[in-house]
């Protein structure tokens, strides 16, 4: 679904000075606000986003399967998929559809393959130690799904009593749900639940969460996890979402002030304020998500090689290092080069791409470091004054020998930087090449413009 973030993210303006910051933290516990336990298997994961559609020829469940031990082999534990169920014909847009707008809950889209090809998919899925999360539209549906009809008050109105789309959206193959009906929220949770049990899926990723009352998720959430324990992350940036329903929220802030920088609309100091606002306003234990790039910002906002240039590379490391659970775009490693239909089949075209290794890499760094894993698990970010700010964010996460230091160039300028304070000193191998390097406060470092190092400690 086309993303709202401009008008829904926290205030995250906070620009800080050089001066020392508080020490780093030495427990990582999790904080009494979140009341749910992530699952394990989430701790240091990392979320691929399929559109099954686009990614192949066929655009099915059995030729997606065939792809699963290479999205395994990069190191990958999360496979997102898009909505998967029939789509509405009435008011359809373009020929094919938009997948957001679900004719029925309980089945399979014809288009992606059968029930047994989904259940097939999941399978292989799991024995590659993959876990498997759909979309789930809960907020609208089909003007043509039977519910209109066997239920027609799960439904809002307009004054003159007729159905209607999600009030100041464009979603016009859609119509909107009134969740004061209990009868709605009743079948809504039974569905969620329905796929979990039969299909052994491991959660969902929740189309424009926050549309849907807070108190429908955390009752959805406690139902599911009754089975066994899922993965949920909403299309929104709300913290609240955190406490009892979510363990991931969409980092539409992150995006958006790396956006700025890659664009000469701000520096580090912009990212240097968005981490020091996650950390005193938001939950140790939320998850955020990490992107630069995903099925909406592809389809309408353009190309992510071309929204960040030669800061690309760059955005995807700190996506990585930065705290936040990261997401790959399918054909992100196959360096996507152009923005695929929504409406249509528009196939992915796959090559080799100079991105993969780098992905793999960073995702290898990622499942090492348990200073780098998700909310709870991971280490707070704790930032290191350096002699160009405006220019470098530099930055701790860790103690002791499990440690990464980590400096980014977010300029088109060249730098030679010198460090303050004494947190990033010690021994260490560079995390790419394995080089060994050795910091004490006198140690400069070169960085390319847009470039960055990340070293990881070694005594």
């Amino acid at each position: 679904m086309r993303s709202l973030a401009s008008s829904m993210v926290l205030g995250c303006a906070l620009v800080l000075s050089g001066c020392d910051a508080a020490p780093a933290k030495t427990s990582y516990e999790p904080q009494p606000y979140v009341q749910f336990e992530n699952a394990e298997w989430t701790r240091d994961a990392v979320i691929y986003q399929l559109n099954t559609r686009q990614f192949t020829r066929e655009g099915t469940f059995a030729a997606a399967q065939e792809q699963l031990p290479r999205i395994a082999e990069m190191g990958v534990d999360i496979v997102w998929l898009m909505p998967i169920h029939p789509i509405g014909e009435v008011n359809r847009k373009g020929n094919m559809g938009s997948p957001y707008a679900v004719k029925d809950y309980r089945a399979v889209n014809p288009d992606l393959g059968t029930e047994e090809e989904f259940r097939a998919f999941v399978d292989a899925a799991h024995e590659l130690g993959l876990k498997v999360i759909l979309d789930w539209v809960a907020n609208h549906s089909a003007w043509d799904n039977p519910l209109t009809q066997t239920n027609p008050e799960w439904y809002s109105r307009t004054p003159e009593g007729d159905l209607m789309p999600p009030e100041g959206t464009d979603w016009v193959d859609t119509v909107d749900f009134d969740y004061s009906q209990p009868g709605l929220r009743e079948y809504m949770t039974g569905s969620l639940a329905y796929w979990v049990r039969e299909f052994d899926i491991d959660g969902y990723r929740a189309d424009v969460a926050g549309y849907v009352p807070l108190d429908f998720w955390e009752t959805a959430r406690a139902e599911l996890d009754a089975i066994r324990p899922v993965f949920m992350l909403a299309e929104w940036e709300t913290r609240d979402l955190h406490a009892k329903a979510f363990d991931a929220t969409y980092g539409w802030g992150w995006k958006e002030e790396l956006q700025k920088v890659a664009a000469g609309e701000g520096n580090a100091n912009n990212m240097r304020g968005y981490y020091a606002g996650q950390k005193v306003t938001w939950p140790h234990a939320a998850y955020r998500m990490n992107y630069t790039d995903n099925h909406d910002q592809n389809s309408w906002d353009g190309v992510a090689s071309e929204i960040y240039g030669p800061a690309y590379e760059a955005a995807i490391a700190l996506s990585f290092v930065g705290p936040g659970i990261p997401l790959i775009y399918n054909g992100q490693e196959a360096d996507l080069d152009r923005q695929l239909e929504f409406f249509e089949k528009d196939e992915i075209e796959w090559k080799q791409g100079q991105y993969d290794e780098l992905f793999r890499e960073l995702i290898a760094l990622k499942t090492k470091e348990p200073a780098l894993w998700n909310g709870r698990y991971g280490a707070p970010l704790v930032d290191v004054p350096n002699s160009a700010s405006d220019d470098v964010l530099s930055f701790v996460r860790g103690d002791g020998s499990e440690r990464v230091f980590a400096a980014f160039n977010l300029s088109p300028r060249a730098a030679t930087v010198t460090f303050s304070l004494e947190r990033h000193t010690g021994a260490y191998s560079n995390a790419m090449s394995g080089e060994a390097v050795s910091f004490d406060q006198d140690s400069e470092l070169s960085l390319a413009p847009w470039g960055y190092r990340i070293f990881r400690a070694t005594d």
